[in-house]
């Protein structure tokens, strides 16, 4: 039977039923151990039970009003933003495409009211992904993203990650921001230096070009710390998020201080559903979660746990399991001498969902409420992959 859904995504022959934390239970009852949460999306797992408390209480009341008027729960999510990072402002929108286009627009009007309307490029890294919309595929310059397409959407450049020759360059007084993850998922989880994001920091002071993160994937506690680029000590101008922020719910935000922000006006941007009642109320309840410092405490405790299967993992299947990447509960490893899609697909054999990201790199994303006990699991279950793909078969294990 042919699929009424545009064939846009390689599905599998595989339906989930209902999720709980960390597991996923498909339509013949069997478990997955689900370390890949919608793509880091899931950050409070399955159906936590503060989130779908709050979506009950906020659908019962009011789902959609648009921004011609004032939604509270917004007003209210923005400020706790606000008082816990080093943005000013904050716009919602519906997903991390929408907030890495509102954040260039946001950089190019910068500049265009301050008198400089030429400065309008923007220059981004390669092993990048910025999302999917016409100036997003542009931004993230992946080839087989951009084929097909037309024109390539005009105003991003892009160079390699530290080649400072090459981004030297590149950068001209038309330049607006340069934009970097601190952490690159889809391109393989290589993590930027501090170093690395400090250097780029005091070109932009000394150029007066704004400094963009996606925090997409790597923000909303992931790495331990609220946002990823924390741990750096520098101060960004814009800062997009996504994914978890939402907790499985769509949405995105866009965060900057009020002198990057200084274009956007009235009328200068918007969004129908951005920031409506249901996605604030799930919101506001993942950071009464996820800000909490004991939490993020215990993200990092889970971390080195992850860290330290993968490790033992490694020394036994070193012939599989390569150079170890990533930070906090986003982490992987590059495959050797096998596709990563094939090593994603001996895991899910075994009860497992993990992630291929590009580099040929094995992801695992779990959600952030992941227990101890739960990531031994997981480990033991990678194990089994291996030892499967080592014998050139695949076996199958019940959850």
């Amino acid at each position: 039977m042919t699929s009424p859904i545009l064939p846009v995504a390689a599905r599998l022959d595989l339906a989930f039923e209902y999720g709980k934390g960390a597991w996923l239970y498909d339509q013949d009852g069997k478990a997955y151990l689900d370390f890949a949460s919608g793509i880091a999306v899931n950050a409070l797992g399955h159906c936590h039970p503060h989130l779908v408390r709050a979506l009950k209480k906020q659908a019962g009341k009011i789902w959609h009003t648009s921004n011609t008027v004032r939604i509270p729960e917004g007003e209210r999510l923005a400020q706790r933003l606000v008082d816990s990072t080093f943005a000013e402002v904050v716009y919602f929108a519906n997903s991390g495409g929408e907030a890495n286009e509102a954040a260039v627009k946001m950089a190019r009007r910068r500049h265009a009211v301050a008198g400089r309307p030429e400065r309008y490029r923007i220059v981004t890294f390669e092993g990048a992904f910025h999302g999917r919309t016409l100036a997003m595929i542009a931004a993230t310059g992946h080839p087989p993203y951009i084929e097909g397409f037309g024109p390539k959407v005009e105003g991003f450049d892009q160079v390699r990650l530290d080649d400072w020759d090459a981004l030297e360059a590149v950068v001209t007084d038309q330049t607006a921001a340069l934009m970097i993850e601190p952490i690159q998922g889809e391109g393989g989880l290589r993590v930027v230096k501090t170093e690395t994001l400090e250097r780029l920091r005091r070109m932009c002071d000394e150029r007066g070009m704004l400094l963009i993160l996606d925090e997409v994937q790597s923000g909303v506690g992931r790495t331990g710390r609220f946002f990823a680029h924390e741990w750096s000590g520098i101060v960004p101008d814009i800062v997009t998020v996504a994914k978890g922020i939402g907790g499985g719910f769509p949405m995105g935000a866009c965060l900057a201080t009020r002198h990057a922000a200084e274009g956007m006006t009235l009328g200068t941007h918007g969004t129908t559903f951005g920031g409506n009642p249901l996605a604030m109320a799930v919101g506001n309840a993942v950071l009464d979660i996820v800000q909490d410092d004991a939490f993020l405490a215990r993200v990092l405790n889970k971390a080195v746990l992850l860290r330290r299967q993968l490790k033992r993992v490694q020394r036994v299947y070193g012939r599989l399991v390569g150079e170890l990447r990533g930070e906090g509960l986003l982490q992987g490893f590059c495959a050797r001498g096998v596709e990563a899609r094939d090593v994603v697909a001996a895991l899910r054999e075994q009860g497992l969902i993990a992630l291929a990201a590009r580099d040929n790199v094995v992801r695992f994303a779990p959600p952030l409420t992941v227990t101890a006990k739960e990531i031994a699991d997981a480990g033991a279950r990678l194990e089994a992959a291996c030892g499967a793909l080592t014998r050139g078969g695949r076996s199958s294990r019940a959850a």
